[in-house]
């Protein structure tokens, strides 16, 4: 008798708990995703909201897109003489006011450009004349501080830094030694992160420690902090972001198809000094893409006092790998069903985000 009381006992938790986790399922808030038409089928490989209507992206062929109205059209252009060049960064400022940053097949192809007038004309502002420099992305304080970020050259970190929107300086000698090999991946235009008047991470692999430089100056000076991310020539730290001075997520994997399984995301909860694993996303690959579910202006402004444990939910992308979500900062995870081919998020607002990937595909993402 006592047995089977306590057989009907274990079956009624078992029960239970799996209503319960159910239960639990059903009420988080599924994002809402809606396809937008960009007007190309080029690849785009970053999006940069300036707010729930302005948004910029850009991608190969020489293309960038705009919408000022949250992505019910789009605008598509090329920048004349870089047709060949991908823009593998963008950042938008306001619907006039933006940057390109772009990569080719030769040294010279690593170009940043300005547009003031919608995109209807460009500036070259910074042409790389280093031979073994490799330009991965680009991130701003402001809309005229920022840094650009290119894989070490002979140990050192070529990077470059702009106060006046206008000149791209030299910083290389603030910058931390690389390790041997020591690049970032230009998957997205998010392998550096900035936050408040002067923080910025930047996120590495290539060598057999994947890294964050971190610098609370404003790139004067720099710091190397280790991540438990998988790292080699073709697998480190992809993508970084916080959601104040203290928090942050970074997440990375292996680009060779032999090893799918790393895709891995770390937090820290000290500015980026330690990182620890999170559960494991349900992606594949590398993890190309990641954002804070955030509104603009919080996590990147001027809160560098507040240590903020609300606003915790992460998208990320791995190209062909999928796509998912987490409400708490990856210790739960969410696919994003049928979402694959997308290299870049990023959100305006919880109810504002965008995802752009192969072929010319937009994805808008609301929660």
């Amino acid at each position: 008798m006592l047995k089977r009381s306590f057989a009907v006992f274990l079956i009624a938790a078992v029960a239970f708990a799996t209503q319960s986790f159910a239960e639990a399922h059903r009420r988080v808030h599924q994002p809402k995703l809606t396809p937008q038409t960009s007007g190309t089928t080029q690849g785009l490989i970053a999006v940069s909201p300036v707010d729930s209507r302005v948004i910029w992206a850009s991608g190969r062929g020489g293309t960038f897109l705009l919408t000022t109205d949250g992505g019910t059209t789009w605008k598509v252009a090329v920048v004349p003489g870089a047709e060949a060049l991908q823009f593998r960064d963008v950042q938008g400022v306001s619907e006039r006011i933006a940057y390109l940053q772009s990569i080719g097949d030769n040294p010279t192809d690593f170009r940043i450009y300005k547009t003031t007038d919608g995109g209807a004309t460009w500036t070259m502002q910074f042409q790389n004349q280093n031979p073994s420099a490799f330009y991965d992305c680009f991130a701003f304080w402001t809309p005229k501080r920022a840094i650009s970020h290119s894989d070490s050259v002979n140990g050192v970190f070529p990077d470059l830094r702009t106060t006046d929107g206008k000149t791209w300086r030299d910083i290389s000698s603030n910058m931390p030694p690389a390790l041997p090999g020591e690049a970032s991946f230009a998957a997205s235009g998010t392998c550096v992160a900035t936050q408040g008047e002067r923080n910025a991470w930047i996120a590495t692999g290539g060598s057999t420690i994947a890294r964050i430089l971190a610098t609370t100056d404003g790139g004067d000076t720099w710091n190397a902090y280790n991540t438990p991310l998988v790292s080699s020539p073709s697998a480190g730290a992809f993508t970084v972001d916080f959601r104040d001075n203290w928090h942050g997520i970074v997440g990375g994997g292996d680009l060779d198809p032999s090893d799918p399984n790393n895709a891995r995301t770390a937090t820290t909860h000290d500015g980026g000094q330690s990182w620890n694993l999170t559960n494991a996303p349900p992606v594949t690959g590398a993890i190309f893409g990641l954002s804070y579910v955030r509104q603009i202006g919080r996590g990147r402004g001027r809160d560098q006092g507040r240590h903020d444990d609300g606003d915790r939910a992460v998208v990320i992308t791995a190209n062909a790998g999928g796509a998912a979500w987490t409400p708490d900062e990856g210790n739960t995870w969410f696919t994003l069903p049928g979402v694959t081919g997308y290299w870049a998020v990023a959100f305006a607002s919880p109810k504002a985000g965008w995802l752009v990937g192969t072929g010319g595909t937009i994805l808008k993402i609301s929660f």
